[in-house]
Order: structure tokens, then C-alpha cells, then sequence
């Protein structure tokens, strides 16, 4: 009986032992999987939450070694396109249908995590010394810190991998685990056959964008109010201006935190336009912004935003900015 005993206490180690073994495996092998990639691909559908919306994009990722970035967004609920392209030059943000572009010299997108990108999530967890693995159903989870410098509300993400130990959706999740976004990998191809001329800006200028301008797009026809104003601070004053291709609003808010909001109805430019930016990429909920120290840039709806403010932390300007692109958002003129 004693001799049972032992064994039965010998296959309950081994078993949990391997189990262990399984979930320390699934991690090495994503990282070495990541790391060799000499280029690969990916196919996913992003989900990202505020308040009570959604808003959903499919994405495509294109990378080859030495820093190569092509990241296709497209909005499902709008069908706005925009595209992260990184090369020699610099790093762009382009949205094809307006036919501009923002250019940074930034390092991205090393300088944050990135949870739809491989190399900056293998960062997150040679970053983190604890990372904590578990093994569930038929499915192995590993939970890591994230960094999100411009959005300290995301603090962990959870990443899922299959039996087969393919990365199959990860979890960003906030200080009161509220899941922020959600990105399910349809497709990772680490053998792709990538190389140079796959990353070049121009091939992703929309020629149909360079005719007359629609005169309907440029007209603002009404004031965008955000729905979140800071404390204490207040709408001071409203100005309409004529420019161009239209009109222009300005608002100039007052109180513990100034600051100062233009909005301008955007049109396709009858050439390609490059507007270079001193900050980074700036993931919002339904469009890729440009940050800089205190600045917000980003077009929604059909609608150029700048906002400006030396008082807004980078987490007021990103709750402003979302609040206008908030379908809930007060129109008034």
C-alpha cells in the first residue's frame, strides 16, 4: 500500500511538473518564433472599448528585420483606412482617402507596448520578471505588464496561445481589470517573403484623391462639444473663421485647465501632403492621432481636430479627443 502511495505521489509531481514545463515552453517558443522571424505577417481583428462603444478594426502587419514596419487599420464601423509605415526616412502615419500624411521621428514602436505588434509584446515580457503563466482548458495564458506611456489607464495585458502553443488573442486590461482592447489573431505567418519595396510611402498615395475637391466634405456644418470637460473649466469663447476650402471653429476654453480645440471639415489634398510631427502615433478609439508635448492631432467623421493645452495631462487630452470621436458627443453651432 505504502509503495502505491509513493507512486501515485511520484505521477501527481511528474504531471504537474510537465504541466509547468508546458507553460514555460509556450513562452520560449513565441520568443524564439518572433526573434528568428526574418519578416513575418499577421491578420487580426481589434476591439477597443470606451465607456459603452466599441469600435472594431481588421489589421494587417507587415515587418522584416531591421525595423520595417506596414500596419493597415481599417475601421470597420466607417470604413477609414490608415496606415502605420515605418523605413529609412522615418515613421508615417498616412490616411489614403485624404491623401496626407503625418511623418514623426520617432522611435516607435519601441517607445510603447504595441498589442498587435510581435517584436514590442515579446519586450513586455523580457521586461517583465514575473510574468505569471497558467495553463486553462485547452489553452495556455500568460499575464505580463504593459507600457503605454501616453495611456498609464492600461497596466496588464493577458495573451492566449492554443495547444499548439499559436498565439491566438490577447487582453489589455486597466487598474480595475476592465478590458480596454481585445485583439484576436486570425493568421501569423513567420515565414513570409518580404523585403524593402514592400514598406515604400509612395505606393500608398491614393491617386483617385488628387482630383477636385468635394465641396460638401469641407464645409462644417456644425460644432463638435466634448463630452468631457476637466473640473472646473469651462467653454470661454467660440469663433468661426473663413479659410480655403471652408470654415473653421475655434474654441477657446477657460479655468483650472485651458485649453484650446479647432475643428475643420477635412478634404482630400490634390497632392500628397506631408505634415512632419516632433511626438508619436497615438492609438485613440476609432483613428490613429499625432501627439507631441502638448498637442493632440487626429481626424473622425470627416472632421480635423487639433488640440492644444500647456495645463492637460496626456490622459486629459486623450479623454477630450475620445469624447468628440464619442458618437454621444454634443453637435451644436
Amino acid at each position: 500500500m505504502k509503495k502505491i502511495w509513493i507512486l501515485l505521489v511520484v505521477i501527481l509531481l511528474t504531471v504537474s511538473g510537465c504541466g509547468k514545463k508546458s507553460e514555460e515552453k509556450v513562452l520560449d517558443k513565441f520568443k524564439d518564433d518572433v526573434k528568428s522571424a526574418k519578416a513575418y505577417t499577421l491578420k487580426a481583428n481589434m476591439e477597443i472599448y470606451s465607456n459603452e462603444d466599441t469600435f472594431t478594426y481588421a489589421v494587417e502587419v507587415k515587418y522584416l528585420k531591421d525595423d520595417y514596419y506596414k500596419v493597415n487599420l481599417l475601421n470597420q464601423t466607417n470604413n477609414h483606412e490608415q496606415i502605420i509605415l515605418k523605413n529609412d526616412d522615418g515613421v508615417y502615419v498616412v490616411t489614403p482617402s485624404l491623401n496626407k500624411s503625418f511623418k514623426f521621428q520617432s522611435d516607435w514602436p519601441h517607445s510603447s507596448s504595441q498589442s498587435y505588434l510581435l517584436g514590442p509584446i515579446v519586450d513586455d515580457l523580457e521586461k517583465d520578471e514575473e510574468v505569471v503563466s497558467e495553463k486553462k482548458d485547452k489553452e495556455y495564458v500568460l499575464t505580463t505588464e504593459v507600457n503605454y506611456p501616453n495611456n498609464e489607464e492600461l497596466v496588464y495585458e493577458k495573451l492566449y496561445f492554443d495547444d499548439d502553443y499559436n498565439l491566438k488573442k490577447i487582453e489589455v486590461y486597466n487598474e480595475e481589470n476592465t478590458m480596454m482592447i481585445k485583439v484576436m489573431f486570425s493568421s501569423i505567418d513567420y515565414k513570409a517573403k518580404l523585403s524593402k519595396e514592400d514598406f515604400i510611402l509612395e505606393d500608398l498615395i491614393d491617386q483617385d484623391c488628387c482630383g477636385e475637391t468635394d465641396e460638401q466634405t469641407s464645409s462644417l456644418d456644425d460644432i463638435i462639444y466634448p463630452l468631457y470637460i476637466p473640473s472646473n473649466t469651462y467653454l470661454k469663447s467660440k469663433e468661426t473663421i473663413s479659410v480655403d476650402n471652408g470654415n473653421r471653429a475655434i474654441l477657446t476654453f477657460a479655468g483650472d485647465k485651458n485649453f484650446v480645440l479647432v475643428e475643420e471639415a477635412s478634404s482630400p489634398k490634390k497632392e500628397f501632403e506631408i505634415i512632419p510631427v516632433y511626438g508619436d502615433p497615438l492609438m485613440l478609439s476609432d483613428t490613429i492621432a499625432a501627439i507631441s508635448a502638448n498637442s493632440l492631432s487626429w481626424t473622425s467623421n470627416n472632421i480635423d481636430y487639433y488640440l492644444a493645452s500647456s495645463d492637460l495631462t496626456t490622459g486629459e487630452l486623450m479623454s477630450i479627443a475620445d469624447s468628440l470621436n464619442n458618437t454621444g458627443s454634443y453637435v451644436g453651432k
